[in-house]
């Protein structure tokens, strides 16, 4: 049961970052060019945005979605948190402990680590492992919360092998404060060995979006 339980959290964490992915390549993607005789559409009669549907999307480290020649490949690094001996967070002093260390609510219900106060360069971010992974705020004081991950998109606003130091660091800071066990993304206990490969995983996969 544990092993089932862990592989659903984990499908529901790659959800979250798929959608993440495919709202970044939206907002990147340049918009078509408006001839005079266009009419745009009307709103409905909410004045609702129509959202695609990304709910199936699935992404992962060694299934990256297919993309066009003209889009950038993109790798995600996924790092745990989890209680020690099965246990949990108190959502209050969890959410005390992510503001303390710079990240800040926003898309998608998570928590997020941006470059300065750039809100649309975001680093790395962080879910709860509770799915759907956002963090209801309105309740907090009320739940208990097994873990969660921390996860960073490449290419990002800064440097693959500086994200993962910040997001290290991070992850080492709320172990600590939360004392709370570190894993991979496989939900291992991250050694150092682990650590170093993923890192150099990092390195090379931005020398290959740099030649290619």
């Amino acid at each position: 049961m544990d092993g089932l339980r862990w592989l659903l959290l984990f499908f529901g964490l790659l959800v979250i970052a798929g959608v993440y992915v495919y709202s970044r390549r939206e907002k990147a993607r340049p918009e078509p060019e408006q001839t005079a005789d266009r009419v745009e559409p009307p709103l409905d009669v909410d004045g609702a945005e129509n959202v695609p549907d990304v709910t199936d999307k699935r992404v992962s480290d060694d299934d990256a979605p297919s993309v066009n020649s003209d889009e950038v490949q993109q790798k995600i690094v996924t790092l745990r948190l989890v209680g020690r001996d099965g246990g949990s967070f108190r959502g209050d002093e969890l959410i005390l402990s992510l503001r303390g260390i710079g990240m800040r609510h926003g898309k998608f219900g998570i928590f997020h680590r941006f470059e300065g106060s750039e809100e649309d360069k975001t680093i790395f971010s962080a879910a709860s492992l509770i799915e759907p992974g956002s963090f209801d705020l309105s309740n907090i004081k009320e739940q208990e919360l097994p873990g969660i991950s921390l996860f960073l998109i490449l290419p990002g606003p800064v440097e693959g092998a500086e994200a993962f130091d910040l997001m290290m660091a991070t992850a080492r800071t709320l172990a600590q404060s939360l004392d709370a066990e570190l894993l991979d993304e496989s939900g291992s206990t991250l050694s150092v060995q682990r650590e170093r490969y993923m890192r150099e995983e990092i390195i090379q996969f931005e020398h290959s979006i740099k030649v290619a």
